[in-house]
């Protein structure tokens, strides 16, 4: 007797027949669909969480949605999120700065009152916790075509040696051959001309001081371009002043114009949760690099200046004490964010890294520079030295070891050149060298690498085009293991991320990502991209290994002082587990750059109760300021950090510099 379907069975295979209709039709799609849920629910698995980790990403409120360009994390354990205009015209047209403060743990958000364009600026920690915001943008670029106004370079001399020049931003200046006019876009000082008396003839001889200032034309159009040199009259000067102070420029005209910076310097203080007003810099300064020395000094290095070019090699150096800032006494040019971390040595190591501008072929060679003598000791042996910029560079864990690795990097400027190559540096070697790492998980521009408390570094992200053209971003990351000189697998990040992206070790172990600025949002570059706003945080394995983590209490609250070879005492049940203890050093993140980020080991002791450890001596491995202090156990697996103050040192070196840079040179 044949088969007969009942109605209940008829629905059911008709049903079937117009899946596997769908399927036929729709076979990609269905199968990515389910190729999709099935990793989902894979990636969600405990057995996958301990052995790669697990991304998630931050609902943030869209009044707090920012184009975040910085980061950085505050002994509050708040993380300051920086935009300034976020790379959008509009915004800098209209004033529009935002700037952010972040709670990772509450996950909540606030508003902060940000007082100048601060995007692309360079920040540090500084010794009693606030954070050194030095540089940022005067004037976006103009595109060769895009330029509506002649401009350029004016020198402005003062040939008065009894008294410096002022001359407010709207001064004009107007040529004695051509009768055209142009006026500055910024105040100018220019310092009193400097008097000599040469000791046999008595004679007095001055000479003339400059200061320089980009100029435009009053008006739109071609007809007020100029094509040579001219000297310039300067309105409102009145008796001898319309002799002694002049201008001098050369081809004003609708030539590219590079973004440039300004010389404003702030400290964000976490308590009182606003930026303070400092002495400004001596240079303008956009793309910074600003490196915090053994006596709590921050050295400031390269950007771009007033005028959009690269700072020629004037480096300065900030005194948190007097809050003023001082010039080195001798010249050393870098592209700009050269990555320059303070060595264990007092010398700053240079590994060749950089982000954005200054030529191919100087300032570029990795290396040892002593500050005090000017000294440059390069260091051989980097392989693809052509594609280091935006590669990331980090003091691997822990700092004791001195060695170094550079992650992936570009060509300069607007280059399709990449590379999956890392490069390893140790400094304890008798001749220092750079040789060939692991290759990484995929050729990347824009690496964004995080030290972890077990010794391991996160590396994730990146693009395998300039800003992530041709739909290149990377979605992979990997963990580094330095005593086994092998990368692990890690789940991959949710989000892509290239250009103005970044991370940061957050105190509870996670790790946070911020940012991203594709120039495309698809693969024939034919769509521009919007900014990625989202917050995404990774769970490292050692938070999915069961149990609990090992304990670690400070007596005094988390608010400890302890010197450089100094003990201090931390309670903790889990003391008998307790494998490792790490003071790490809070990151500040920009651009593929973030020289602050360290992991120092500790000696310790167990101690009824507890452990008592030992910091080092030395300022040049442990740079004062505020640390996070970690236990990690015998699964490394680290506590909650606590946060513990290490004051300057008595024993740190001053470095030479000049007298301070006066009133009249800002």
């Amino acid at each position: 007797m044949g088969f007969r379907p009942n109605r209940r069975t008829s629905r059911f295979l008709l049903g079937s027949g117009v899946v596997l209709v769908l399927a036929a039709t729709n076979g990609p799609a269905v199968y990515d669909f389910a190729s999709e849920k099935y990793h989902a629910y894979e990636i969600d698995q405990p057995e996958y969480k301990a052995r790669n980790g697990q991304w998630q990403l931050v609902d943030v409120p869209e009044k707090y949605r920012i184009n975040t360009i910085h980061a950085a994390l505050l002994h509050t354990g708040k993380v300051l999120l920086i935009a300034g205009s976020g790379n959008n015209a509009k915004m800098f047209d209209a004033k529009t700065f935002r700037t952010v403060l972040w709670d990772p743990v509450k996950n909540t958000f606030e508003n902060v009152e940000t007082p100048a364009d601060l995007f692309c600026a360079g920040h540090t920690q500084l010794p009693d916790g606030n954070l050194l915001v030095a540089g940022g943008t005067q004037r976006y670029e103009s595109l060769k075509g895009d330029v509506e106004k002649a401009g350029g370079l004016m020198i402005v001399y003062n040939e008065n040696p009894d008294k410096p020049k002022t001359l407010p931003a709207g001064t004009r200046f107007t040529g004695q051959e051509t009768g055209k006019t142009f006026e500055s876009q910024v105040s100018l000082v220019v310092p009193r001309a400097k008097k000599t008396t040469d000791p046999k003839t008595g004679k007095v001889k001055v000479t003339a001081s400059s200061a320089r200032v980009y100029v435009e034309a009053t008006e739109k159009g071609e007809e007020h371009q100029t094509g040579a040199q001219d000297q310039y009259r300067i309105s409102g000067l009145k008796g001898d002043e319309k002799k002694n102070v002049y201008g001098i420029a050369q081809k004003l005209s609708f030539d590219k114009k590079d973004f440039q910076g300004i010389k404003d310097a702030y400290e964000f203080d976490p308590v009182a949760e606003k930026y303070i007003k400092v002495d400004p810099m001596g240079e303008a300064r956009w793309y910074p690099t600003l490196t915090t020395l053994e006596d709590g000094k921050v050295l400031s290095v390269s950007g771009l200046d007033e005028i959009g070019q690269v700072v020629p090699g004037k480096n300065e150096v900030y005194d948190p004490k007097t809050k003023k800032w001082r010039y080195l006494p001798k010249s050393r040019f870098f592209p700009t964010y050269p990555a320059l971390f303070l060595a264990d040595d007092g010398r700053l190591f240079y590994t060749g890294s950089n982000a954005g501008y200054g030529p191919d072929d100087r300032g570029r060679e990795p290396g040892l520079w002593d500050l005090d003598s000017n000294e440059f000791t390069k260091v051989p042996g980097m392989s693809d030295p052509d594609v280091l910029e935006t590669s990331m560079s980090v003091l691997l864990p822990p700092a004791q070891d001195q060695k170094y690795m550079v992650l992936g990097g570009g060509g300069v400027g607007e280059s399709e050149k990449a590379t999956d190559r890392t490069r390893l540096a140790d400094l304890k070697a008798p001749d220092p060298r750079f040789v060939d790492g692991p290759k990484l998980y995929e050729k990347a521009r824009y690496p964004t690498s995080v030290i972890l408390p077990d010794d391991k570094v996160l590396t994730t992200n990146g693009s395998g085009d300039y800003r992530g053209k041709g739909d290149s971003n990377v979605l992979k990351a990997s963990l580094y293991d330095p005593k086994s000189n092998k990368f692990e697998s890690a789940a991959a990040p949710l989000v892509g991320r290239n250009y103005h992206s970044g991370g940061l070790l957050l105190p509870d172990g996670r790790v946070m990502t911020f940012g991203s600025d594709s120039l495309f949002a698809d693969k024939a570059n034919s769509k521009l991209a919007t900014f990625e706003q989202s917050i995404e945080l990774y769970t490292p394995p050692y938070l999915h290994q069961g149990g609990e983590r090992p304990e670690l209490r400070d007596p005094n609250g988390g608010r400890s002082s302890v010197r450089l070879g100094g003990k201090t005492k931390f309670s903790s049940k889990d003391a008998a587990s307790i494998k490792r203890m790490r003071l790490m050093r809070p990151g500040a993140f920009t651009h593929v750059t973030n020289v602050e980020q360290r992991s120092v080991a500790l000696d310790f002791e167990r101690t009824e109760g507890g452990v008592e450890v030992t910091l080092p001596k030395n300022p040049a491995l442990v740079p004062p300021g505020w640390y996070m202090v970690v236990a990690v156990d015998d699964r490394g697996v680290p506590s909650e950090a606590v946060w513990v103050h290490v004051p300057v040192s008595e024993d740190a070196p001053t470095r030479k510099t000049t007298a301070e840079i006066p009133a009249a040179a800002h």
